[in-house]
């Protein structure tokens, strides 16, 4: 199933796996909304709302660049109106804004706090609930959460509660909404890579041994695209997992997502 002429909203698609996302998505051309709140370049970050637009234009697709802080319910109202306006309805949701602090109770802030279940958690339940009334009119609607298979074992809560809180309620909205809206005819699934991901969170945040031992996000933007393509009905509640996905659509060799040749991927952290 093609996405031409498909209208997709990506949240937090200024870089990263959002960014490679809107890129695979727009060779088929897809009318691409490209959301997040750097639209200047920073000193630190690749990317703009604008110059990943440019690049979804290259790579023939069409591309809507909207600032958006997921937070703010107005905001999410605002640009869910533009795309209507623009593009007559939405196809698919793809909860990709994430923010991610890796500390123990004692050492999360309560403003570290609220950003993790503001841009995670609740971002994603608004969003979803924003887009849902126009997602109902279409032929084949998805919503995508970039969230880790729930699993309530205290070992992935111990050492970063407050992160895990946060995605796993992105999960919750999976779980729940795929069951509430199943009916509907909307595709509601969660997805996760099998190993880190060279994005620039990681980049940023973490050593650069673990940048070098991660995969490039084409992986999960390659995954994320066989998600959307299939028959809404047939893929809903499902937690996901990149390589097992493109494995299963006859993916054998993974090795040239590799950020370093010869060096192994270091395994995600929700995954045993």
């Amino acid at each position: 199933m093609s996405l031409k002429n498909k209208t997709i909203i990506i949240t937090g698609s200024t870089r990263g796996i959002g960014r490679e996302m809107a890129l695979r998505f727009a060779k088929d051309g897809a009318n691409i909304v490209i959301t997040g709140k750097t639209a200047e370049k920073h000193d630190k970050l690749p990317g703009t709302i604008y110059t990943v637009a440019e690049e979804v234009e290259k790579a023939g697709g069409k591309a809507l660049p909207l600032i958006l802080d997921v937070r703010d319910e107005n905001q999410i109202e605002q640009m869910i109106n533009q795309v209507v306006q623009q593009w007559g309805g939405i196809d698919i949701l793809v909860n990709n804004a994430s923010a991610i602090s890796l500390t123990d109770t004692l050492n999360t802030t309560p403003k570290r706090f609220d950003l993790m279940m503001s841009v995670n958690a609740r971002a994603t339940f608004m969003c979803s609930r924003a887009c849902i009334p126009y997602l109902q009119k279409s032929d084949n609607p998805h919503i995508l959460n970039m969230s880790p298979p729930l699993s309530m074992l205290a070992k992935w809560f111990k050492d970063h509660l407050a992160y895990t809180y946060s995605k796993y309620g992105m999960s919750v909205c999976t779980l729940g909404m795929s069951e509430e809206f199943k009916e509907a005819g909307i595709a509601i699934n969660s997805l996760w890579p099998k190993t880190t991901i060279a994005t620039s969170a990681i980049k940023v945040n973490f050593p650069p041994e673990l940048y070098a031992a991660s995969r490039n996000p084409a992986i999960v933007a390659n995954a994320a695209y066989w998600i959307v393509t299939q028959h809404a009905r047939k893929l809903t509640g499902q937690f996901l997992i990149d390589e097992e996905i493109l494995s299963k659509s006859g993916e054998t060799d993974f090795t040239h997502y590799n950020m370093t040749p010869g060096v192994s991927p270091m395994r995600d952290l929700f995954l045993d």
